[in-house]
C-alpha cells in the first residue's frame, strides 16, 4: 500500500501561472527493497480533482533511504518529473 514519504516544499509553476505542490510516495515491493514516485497536487490556477503521478523514479533498499532520496529532490529535478507526469483519477 502507497504511503507519503515527504511532503517537498518547491511548489512546480507552469507557464499558465498554475502552481502543483509535489510530494513523494513509495512502498514496499517483494523483494524487501521500496520504490518511490513523485504526485502533484493542485494549487493555483487547477481545478480540484486534477493530480499528477509519475511511474517510478526510484528504487532504494528501505523507507530511510528512500526518504533520504526525497529529501534531495531540486527544484529542477521537480520540473522534468512533472512533465513525465499523467494525470490519475481521485479516489
Amino acid at each position: 500500500m502507497a504511503q507519503l514519504i515527504r511532503n517537498l516544499t518547491y511548489p512546480v509553476l507552469t507557464t499558465d501561472g498554475g502552481r502543483f505542490k509535489a510530494a513523494v510516495y513509495g512502498q514496499p515491493r517483494s523483494d524487501g527493497m521500496w520504490e518511490g514516485w513523485l504526485e502533484f497536487s493542485p494549487g493555483t490556477g487547477y481545478q480540484p480533482g486534477t493530480r499528477l503521478q509519475t511511474d517510478r523514479e526510484t528504487v532504494q533498499a528501505s523507507e530511510a533511504q528512500l526518504d533520504y532520496w526525497a529529501a534531495g529532490l531540486e527544484p529542477a529535478y521537480l520540473e522534468g518529473a512533472f512533465q513525465r507526469a499523467h494525470g490519475v483519477p481521485l479516489v
